[in-house]
């Protein structure tokens, strides 16, 4: 997820990126030019552009001649996916701990306290505001890594963990009082600074999130 200034350009880029992760374009559909250009009022130019850059960071599929198409989904991806999202994002909590300050533990705080808020609407079945929902989620999670002083490591999580996202968007169901449980002990053990122990706990967050996605995508 971005926080990029929005020009034309970068907006068109986020909105498709974003109908592409929630599923309102869908995986294997073929983009056509001419209905992106009336859908996002943008030039075809800048949906090229748009689309090409999709296509390098894993959303788009460019064959050659054939035009644009929503990168289809599999089991296979996802698990893929999910390993190295351990791999980097519990490497940066490592270090992250070791270089947080007073203000990497303030925005944490904060990023688990609006999480958490949302978690308790959905506990008591409010299902609406699923992009808040995934947002407070993002936004807890790198407010763990943030500290990590890393622009590469940051840059590369941001872009596993959106691939990640479209999977859960398009399968979307809330994994309820076991997940909040997992984000409070993941919070805990990083304010505690037990690193081991928070990447523990970080690994089988993950690795719940991608066994209940697995299931209903069957």
């Amino acid at each position: 997820m971005d926080k990029r200034i929005s020009t034309v350009g970068s907006s068109t880029y986020q909105r498709i990126k974003r109908d592409i992760l929630f599923g309102e374009l869908e995986p294997g559909a073929k983009l056509k030019l001419e209905g992106l250009k009336t859908r996002y009022e943008a030039s075809l130019s800048t949906l090229r552009e748009t689309l090409n850059r999709l296509a390098s960071e894993g959303f788009v599929d460019a064959p050659e001649q054939r035009g644009f198409f929503v990168k289809p989904v599999s089991r296979d991806d996802l698990t893929e996916i999910a390993e190295l999202r351990i791999l980097l994002e519990c490497h940066a909590l490592e270090l992250s701990i070791r270089n947080g300050d007073t203000e990497w533990e303030g925005n944490l705080v904060s990023a688990h306290h609006k999480l958490h808020r949302m978690e308790q609407r959905l506990l008591d079945g409010d299902l609406s505001g699923k992009e808040d929902w995934k947002r407070y989620d993002w936004e807890f999670h790198l407010a763990m890594i943030e500290a990590c002083n890393s622009e590469n490591l940051l840059s590369l999580h941001s872009t596993l963990y959106d691939k990640y996202l479209r999977y859960q968007m398009l399968v979307l169901t809330f994994r309820g009082e076991e997940a909040a449980v997992e984000h409070k002990q993941m919070f805990e053990a990083a304010l505690d600074r037990d690193t081991e122990k928070a990447k523990s706990l970080l690994e089988q967050h993950i690795r719940n999130g991608l066994t209940h996605t697995l299931e209903a995508m069957a």
